[in-house]
């Protein structure tokens, strides 16, 4: 049987690879006796369909050059959703390409559930697509509330004040309070 094995990674800016999952898939397919025809990789979001790799495999399955799809885990296939990836799954089956989860052996294109399981599943890494952008988005949030100029105290405005009323710089204020001129400037 020959095989394709798919990996993909959000980015490399957090150490990831995805060396360690092809190395793994490769392992597996040797142990079950395939034949690897080719390995895609992606290094995007698994939220689009918009990624190199993924067209290019699906290109090559429409022409029948592999049996099988062989990745990771559903959520490193597709995180776009329950349509889309049952859509994928069906696409693949019209080409006559089976498809398999190393991780989630439920996952795979012979049983009799599938369509069950990949739709939980796929809900499953959208939802958690989902979650990861509400914590960023609460990130930034608390972020952007700690953001800005740091407030000073009365009692160093009011030293500000009266330095100025003796005659002194902004500059020479700032000096004496360790401020900078532009700081001593917004309080006179």
């Amino acid at each position: 049987m020959k095989v394709a094995i798919y990996a993909r990674i959000s980015t490399t800016n957090k150490g990831q690879d995805a060396d360690n999952q092809i190395q793994v898939l490769k392992e597996y397919s040797q142990r079950m006796g395939y034949n690897i025809y080719n390995e895609y990789v992606d290094e995007v979001s698994g939220g689009t369909s918009e990624r190199p790799a993924f067209k290019k495999m699906f290109a090559d399955a429409a022409k029948r050059k592999f049996d099988l799809i062989l990745f990771w885990s559903l959520d490193r296939f597709s995180r776009e959703g329950t349509r889309a990836t049952i859509r994928y799954m069906e696409q693949l089956e019209g080409y006559g390409v089976n498809f398999k989860s190393y991780t989630e052996q439920y996952i795979d294109s012979c049983g009799i559930f599938k369509d069950v399981i990949i739709s939980l599943l796929s809900t499953l890494a959208r939802q958690e697509k989902i979650r990861i952008s509400e914590r960023v988005r609460a990130g930034l949030a608390r972020s952007t509330k700690k953001s800005g100029r740091p407030t000073i105290s009365g009692n160093i405005v009011q030293q500000i004040k009266s330095l100025k009323s003796d005659g002194l710089s902004n500059r020479a204020i700032g000096k004496q309070l360790m401020l900078s001129h532009s700081t001593v400037g917004l309080y006179i």
